[in-house]
């Protein structure tokens, strides 16, 4: 399963986001979107996990927890472009209370 993940702080390289969701399962890969001209994170990116209940329950645990002082959303990637765009993004599931994590 892939997932998407907005509002991710701009300090956080890949091989911590590996690591924070290698807590919830085999990471097949991992992506953070970066500028083209700067190499700066964008704040999103994108994990594919193998097993797709210990993707669901990274995006359960994750969505909307705080992040080095940044709350993040965490979802199923929705892989359909949409017309007029660059396509990807998330599907929104149900809500979840407050978390918090750093490593």
């Amino acid at each position: 399963m892939k997932i998407f993940i907005a509002g991710l702080p701009f300090q956080v390289g890949e091989e911590e986001l590996t690591a924070v969701f290698g807590d919830f399962g085999h990471v097949k890969s991992l992506r953070i979107v970066k500028d083209r001209e700067t190499g700066q994170s964008k704040g999103f990116g994108f994990v594919e996990m193998t097993n797709d209940d210990e993707a669901k329950e990274a995006i359960e645990n994750m969505d909307g927890a705080d992040y080095y002082g940044r709350r993040i959303s965490v979802a199923e990637a929705d892989d359909k472009p949409k017309t007029g765009g660059a396509g990807g993004g998330f599907k929104r599931s149900g809500g979840s209370g407050q978390k918090s994590f750093n490593r």
